[in-house]
């Protein structure tokens, strides 16, 4: 299907002009033939000839090859080798022909970088260890920045580096340097952490970062003043927390951590730090079947006012901060405390009610579960939740939901969410959702 399309794409454009206009009105310089990409017919900005013989551009038959091809798209052979060599004096050829044509406003291809192989992955590495073992704090500095500058060089490189295993080898250098002297080691854990985070997930790095040496380097850096710093910890963290629910115990017990987390939520510095941030907040207030109750971690969360500052954020968040707030939320809910602050809060009841339509399937689930968890704990004898939630349309929300069809456990708890708001549908007057005109919010 591709091939196909590929030729009549080819064939329609060898039937045009075959020119490449300038910026000097009508004039029009034609491309050598020779010069273009057999796939993408353009000229080639960095040439690499396969086994086959015929030559491509890098960036072209980098795309055939990553979408499962391993035959030539122009002999059909089967590569011998998939690794693409340089082709230089094509390349200095277009070059040239560049310059000999920058009259006409023509500019000279750069020089493309070589990317990095698998075997200057692997030397790398060794430095690094080596590095580690010497305690040359400064020379693994510099392999670290090297790593990242590559990553993020091109996606090819980032792969590259990601399969060969760097980002154990960066882990296995953090854990090395937090366990010693740290005021002399910040700036070479800086910048490890800082490759991390291009690097990451990866199942070595795990091993390394969890140690109780790397969890408290990482929290005094998610409590440093510096925005940068702040940000790639809790990013590294996010890759780190969900993988194993013993590094939320050791996270939870750390100094300082909680009330860091909670500042990148109420002092945002960007959306992705937010977002992950909110991740390690989730795992943290939820139970798992190792840590059942999460009780005095969510009284903390709740005691610097975490609920108040979710609702809030929830009554104009876009899909993806809207679903991980939510998640927080609900396992917040799970504990007395959690619930007996949501009741407290004026917005509670609109917003969940609100989302039940309004942002995503994985929101709405959220919602009803935490819809649930309240009005199922409810004490007060004039049923002040089940009120509200049927003042703010819950009844007719949950019924369509039912229509609409959702998942088994949330069909569960919209059914018994029913039975008990229709015992007070007759008392009481519905009012618009959306409308948030009347609720105090704690700006």
């Amino acid at each position: 299907m591709m091939i196909s399309t590929w030729r009549k794409r080819r064939a329609a454009r060898l039937a045009g002009k075959q020119r490449l206009e300038s910026e000097m009105g009508d004039i029009e310089v034609t491309i050598p033939n020779h010069f273009r990409c057999p796939i993408s017919l353009d000229l080639m900005k960095d040439p690499v000839t396969m086994s086959s013989g015929i030559t491509y551009d890098r960036e072209s038959i980098e795309k055939w090859i990553d979408a499962g091809h391993v035959t030539c798209p122009i002999t059909n052979k089967v590569f011998r080798s998939l690794d693409p060599i340089p082709n230089h004096t094509i390349r200095k050829m277009i070059q040239d022909w560049c310059v000999a044509n920058r009259s006409y406003g023509i500019e000279r291809i750069p020089t493309p970088r070589i990317p990095v192989s698998s075997e200057e992955a692997l030397e790398i590495h060794s430095k690094i260890e080596t590095a580690c073992k010497q305690g040359d704090r400064i020379g693994c500095q510099n392999l670290a920045a090297k790593i990242k500058a590559l990553a993020k060089e091109s996606e090819r490189n980032k792969r590259c580096l990601e399969a060969t295993g760097t980002a154990g080898v960066l882990s296995y250098a953090f854990e090395e340097f937090s366990k010693a002297s740290f005021d002399e080691n910040v700036a070479v854990l800086e910048e490890i952490l800082s490759s991390l985070t291009v690097l990451l997930p990866h199942d070595k790095a795990t091993t390394y970062l969890a140690s109780d040496a790397s969890m408290d380097c990482m929290v005094w850096f998610l409590k440093s003043e510096d925005l940068s710093t702040r940000r790639n910890a809790v990013l590294v963290l996010k890759e780190l927390v969900p993988l194993d629910y013993r590094k939320v115990d050791m996270l939870s017990e750390i100094e300082g951590a909680t009330e860091a987390l909670f500042k990148l939520i109420k002092a945002p510095i960007c959306p992705a730090a937010t977002k992950a941030s909110l991740l390690v907040i989730y795992h943290m207030v939820t139970p798992s079947s190792s840590s059942p109750t999460n009780a005095k971690i969510v009284s903390k969360f709740v005691d610097l006012g975490l609920v108040s500052l979710l609702l809030e954020m929830l009554v104009d968040a876009e899909r993806s901060l809207c679903e991980k707030a939510m998640g927080v939320l609900d396992g917040i809910c799970d504990c007395d405390q959690g619930r007996e602050e949501a009741y407290n809060q004026a917005l509670t009841i609109p917003v969940l009610v609100r989302k039940i339509h309004r942002a995503s399937d994985l929101a709405m689930k959220f919602s009803v579960s935490i819809l649930f968890k309240l009005c199922m704990n409810e004490k007060r004898e004039n049923g002040g939740v089940l009120v509200e939630a049927i003042q703010r349309n819950a009844f007719e929300k949950l019924l369509v939901l039912l229509q609409v069809g959702c998942d088994g456990r949330t069909k569960e708890m919209a059914t018994r969410l029913l039975t008990l708001l229709n015992a007070y549908r007759n008392r009481v007057d519905c009012i618009d959702s959306a409308d948030f005109k009347d609720v105090k919010k704690h700006f």
